[in-house]
């Protein structure tokens, strides 16, 4: 623990004075923008935000048709099974009790998918704000 806390002093002591007394570290603008990776960043996260959000309202559609028993051969009703029953099938594989009757995989994925918006897209937005 000692030659941490010595570690860090001699890193310390050897940034200029500026950067201590003003509590920002100065930016090296040589070589990369950094205001293109922020830029990158954000549109990451809004991209993200956009394709969780509609995958989310894919598996609400999904689970109110299982409530009506669709035609199976009509194209959407395929193309919305073909799209989440990867994923379904593997959160399935790891509920127990799946003679309940009700299907909690949708939820779980719904749940799963507010996180990732909560986390990860929140998370890049504000490392993308705080490189500007």
């Amino acid at each position: 623990m000692g030659y941490l806390v010595s570690s860090v002093c001699s890193i310390l002591k050897a940034l200029p004075d500026h950067s201590i007394t003003s509590g920002v570290t100065p930016r090296k603008t040589e070589g990369f923008p950094v205001f293109l990776l922020s830029n990158l960043l954000a549109a990451v996260a809004q991209v993200l935000s956009v394709v969780f959000t509609l995958y989310m309202w894919i598996i609400i559609i999904r689970a109110l048709l299982s409530w009506v028993n669709p035609d199976p051969y009509n194209p959407i009703v395929q193309f919305l099974y073909s799209i989440t029953e990867p994923l379904l099938y593997r959160v399935r594989q790891y509920l127990p009790g799946s003679n309940v009757g009700i299907d909690f995989a949708p939820i779980i994925v719904i749940l799963v998918i507010m996180f990732l918006q909560t986390f990860l897209v929140q998370s890049l937005g504000d490392i993308a704000m705080q490189l500007r």
